[in-house]
């Protein structure tokens, strides 16, 4: 399957629910579950890896992470 047949997929899938499918799309599917991983559990560094952010800095400024509880989070995880 190719981005562009899963796209479409997604934005038949979208409007069937009755949403706009201009509005969600597979970027900000990808983004939200990212998000929610990071709210629900506060690992940063597993949102890192799933986004395949080389540096964290990318993965805190990208979700709007709070720079302070982005580096209190980042320093209990070990590399």
């Amino acid at each position: 399957m190719t981005t562009r047949q899963y796209a479409r997929l997604l934005a038949d899938w979208v409007a069937s629910i009755g949403l706009d499918p201009r509005v969600f799309g597979t970027h900000s599917l990808r983004r939200t579950k990212a998000t929610l991983i990071y709210r629900r559990t506060g690992n940063l560094r597993a949102v890192q890896l799933l986004r395949g952010h080389t540096k964290i800095e990318s993965t805190v400024r990208y979700h709007g992470i709070e720079v302070d509880d982005a580096l209190a989070i980042a320093e209990q995880v070990e590399v």
